[in-house]
């Protein structure tokens, strides 16, 4: 279903689109399927890449290449459907209370995601002003820049003492787990994207006696592309503006310092 000229989204998991997974919308966990930078498959930014699987791994888009939609289009492969994938797992819904773990650009396209389906109020977890200007411009209504125990004191006042419906762990580390856990209210719900540092999950046992559901994991970005670009078309959301670097292939190691050391949201690559 491909042809030479297409112009494509590429997920950061390679998928044959046919498996009993892939049907159920879990491409990151097809019987075929797998990561790109790993040990099987080379990573892909590179001037030209071999696509294992690519009728069911690559979606056609339907713009040029010169498309002013370049920065959110991309943001399909990785960051944009990861943020939505957090708020699906933590049962993001109308009216809604949300909180986001995390201001990085995963964090901040879940507060798109959370605005996007209908929460009613959003809190950003972060302590960096540019980040944290554009999440309140992506709908974030609340700010948290304290951390530990502060941090769960301050949701739980901005939410009536009950802490909220959903929340959005994209960090990974046993501090940010720990904290998505203590400000989920009983029954509420955690969906975890950032990749886990331990082997072992923190606050299980808080988690078992609220009864709160813990789910998540790489995301299954092919499966929400579909979903998702119309909005983008359409203006609607506006994820490209998690990048504010433009870099060529030679400028990729200083891309990743810089964002390492929160000198940058997020690097776009131009070829």
């Amino acid at each position: 279903n491909l042809k030479a000229g297409d112009l494509v989204v590429m997920p950061f998991a390679y998928s044959d689109g046919s498996c009993v997974f892939c049907h159920e919308g879990l491409h990151t966990s097809c019987v075929h399927g797998g990561f790109f930078g790993t040990a099987e498959v080379a990573g892909a930014q590179a001037e030209a890449v071999r696509v294992p699987l690519a009728d069911g791994t690559l979606y056609v888009l339907p713009v040029g290449r010169d498309d002013a939609l370049m920065p959110s289009l991309l943001t399909l492969s990785d960051v944009m459907g990861t943020g939505h994938h957090a708020a699906v797992a933590a049962k993001v819904g109308h009216g809604k209370t949300v909180a986001v773990v995390g201001d990085g650009a995963v964090g901040l396209c879940g507060v798109i995601a959370a605005r996007r389906l209908g929460a009613e109020q959003i809190i950003i977890l972060g302590r960096h002003a540019d980040r944290i200007a554009l999440a309140r411009e992506f709908g974030a209504t609340d700010v948290v820049s304290e951390r530990g125990d502060e941090a769960v004191e301050r949701v739980r006042e901005l939410t009536g003492g009950f802490g909220v419906h959903s929340v959005l762990e994209c960090v990974g580390l046993e501090q940010s787990m720990l904290t998505a856990v203590s400000i989920a209210r009983p029954g509420g719900a955690v969906g975890r994207v950032g990749v886990p540092q331990d082997e072992t999950m923190p606050a299980s046992q808080p988690a078992f006696y609220n009864n709160v559901t813990v789910s998540g994991g790489p995301a299954p970005v092919r499966a929400y592309i579909e979903e998702l670009l119309p909005d983008v078309l359409e203006g609607r959301i506006e994820p490209g503006r998690v990048f504010d670097r433009v870099t060529n292939l030679d400028g990729v190691p200083d891309g990743y310092r810089a964002m390492n050391e929160r000198e940058a949201i997020k690097v776009l690559i131009e070829f």
